[in-house]
């Protein structure tokens, strides 16, 4: 059963920092803001009991993989990958990092900024463009002016701001606090930066398909003496194609990108697959409704735009929890402030 909580009430939390500087670069989306005050739902926790056990089978020699290292898997049959050496993959750690699959045998690398774990890795012949969508966020540009002026004007579609966005996220993921989270589509890391310092989870990994914003990500880590390396690690990847063994994430969040995917169906039913059972999926996005919703032949106009640019325009919030429900996912939550919705749901138990 849906939850869909909704107000009539005039924004008072939008952050100071978006008034500081006027000349900033702007790029206004098309939606009104008018917030809606609401309570966010809370999930319910289960009681685990821990039984400690003996080992009754064979015992592999070798190092036991934990943390990031042991959630990774091959993008392309999903087995894990064994790494060699013995340097954490972390932040300002992943350069000549090694991690290959025992079964295709392809390795994986790790440069200066992050590992990269897609399909297309190590092709020398064959080069995959993606769709306007996702290139869009591959360009340097927009990779540098993305926390310097791009973000900061969603706050004309809705969108309350990135720390009350993150206080919102917070109170979706009490349910698995503790545990690791993917910052899935991260850009530069603004969410995953967060993550990291609030302590709440063992192990942050910030996932990106865009070179470029993961190259911000690590200059805007770099730059701050007191931040917590050990625990994220950049990760280059396609969100249709999630390099993480099934059942082996305990929360993944996306922050305004789910309209940017190509597939939403596709990279929904990946994070089903990846969460552990009862792992949190939460996520940011935009829905053109309200006055748009009664222009006639929107649908085709809506086929039309995703057939150019590859993102996809959600229409309203019951097309976000149909799509959750047919990926796997229950207990879908919504809450709305004009164009601007945060949704979450979690994997069946």
């Amino acid at each position: 059963m849906s939850t869909v909580i909704t107000g009539n009430c005039r924004p008072s939390f939008f952050p100071s920092q978006f008034n500081r500087n006027p000349d900033r670069f702007l790029l206004r989306p098309f939606t009104v803001p008018v917030f809606t005050r609401s309570s966010t739902p809370k999930l319910r926790v289960s009681s685990t009991a821990f039984v400690e056990t003996q080992p009754t089978g064979p015992v592999v020699e070798g190092k036991e993989e934990s943390g990031v290292a042991n959630v990774l898997a091959c993008p392309i049959c999903y087995d894990p990958l064994t790494r060699t050496g013995d340097s954490p993959l972390c932040v300002g750690s992943t350069s000549g990092s090694k991690l290959q699959c025992n079964t295709c045998k392809k390795a994986y690398f790790g440069n200066e900024t992050h590992l990269d774990l897609v399909a297309s890795s190590g092709s020398k012949q064959y080069d995959e463009s993606m769709p306007l969508a996702t290139e869009i966020f591959r360009t340097p540009m927009v990779s540098f002016l993305y926390e310097r002026g791009w973000r900061q004007n969603f706050i004309f579609g809705g969108f309350p701001g990135p720390e009350k966005e993150f206080d919102m996220a917070k109170d979706y993921l009490k349910p698995v606090l503790g545990g690791n989270i993917v910052d899935a589509s991260c850009g530069s890391g603004m969410f995953s930066r967060l993550f990291a310092k609030s302590g709440l989870f063992s192990s942050v990994i910030a996932l990106d398909y865009s070179d470029n914003m993961l190259r911000q990500c690590y200059e805007f880590i770099e730059k701050d003496e007191n931040f917590p390396k050990e625990k994220v690690t950049l990760v280059r990847a396609d969100i249709s194609r999630l390099p993480f063994k099934s059942s082996s994430v305990d929360a993944l969040h996306a922050g305004a990108a789910l309209h940017c995917w190509s597939s939403t169906t596709t990279a929904v039913a990946e994070i089903s697959r990846v969460l552990r059972p009862g792992g949190v999926f939460v996520a940011t996005t935009y829905i053109l409704d309200g006055p748009f919703a009664f222009v006639p032949f929107m649908r085709t106009f809506r086929q039309n735009i995703m057939g150019i640019a590859g993102g996809h325009i959600f229409l309203s919030d019951r097309e976000l929890e149909d799509l959750c429900r047919t990926c796997g996912l229950v207990d879908f939550t919504c809450i709305r402030n004009a164009g601007f919705v945060m949704i979450s749901a979690r994997k069946c138990s």
